[in-house]
């Protein structure tokens, strides 16, 4: 009498195998949510060093700094940064401006219900003073 082999996993074979996956998926996910994070913080820091820049030059301009994040740009203090939405361009932090036509603070607030909710803000002043979350230097 032949015996027949059946090829195949056993259930405990694929159990360990779906542990394996479930362990490697939980150091995984939350490494790259960090990343994620640190990604999208750093892309906000850059868009307020350009702000920053272009706050800069409407002040070689007419001497004041613009009040306006999304005030269409003109050159001009009367003018504007430029950002009609608000937010910066991967839409994860408010932009607000604050200060006098001589200083200025921009701010990048995490928007609610995103990755960045619970980051903290971000900002940089006319004198180059740079804040993450309270913490100078970003």
């Amino acid at each position: 009498m032949k015996s027949h082999r059946i090829n195949g996993f056993s259930l405990i074979e694929l159990l360990v195998a779906m542990v394996i996956v479930g362990i490697l998926a939980a150091i995984a996910i939350p490494s790259y949510n960090s990343s994620t994070i640190r990604g999208s913080r750093a892309a906000a820091q850059t868009e307020l060093l350009d702000l920053a820049s272009i706050q800069e030059k409407i002040y070689l301009n007419s001497n004041a700094y613009t009040t306006s994040v999304t005030a269409d740009y003109n050159g001009m203090s009367t003018g504007g940064l430029g950002r009609t939405s608000g937010q910066t361009k991967d839409q994860k932090y408010n932009l607000a401006i604050s200060g006098t036509a001589q200083t200025y603070t921009l701010t990048a607030t995490p928007v609610a219900n995103k990755t960045q909710a619970n980051d903290g803000f971000l900002s940089i002043s006319e004198n180059g003073k740079k804040v993450w979350d309270g913490h100078p230097d970003w």
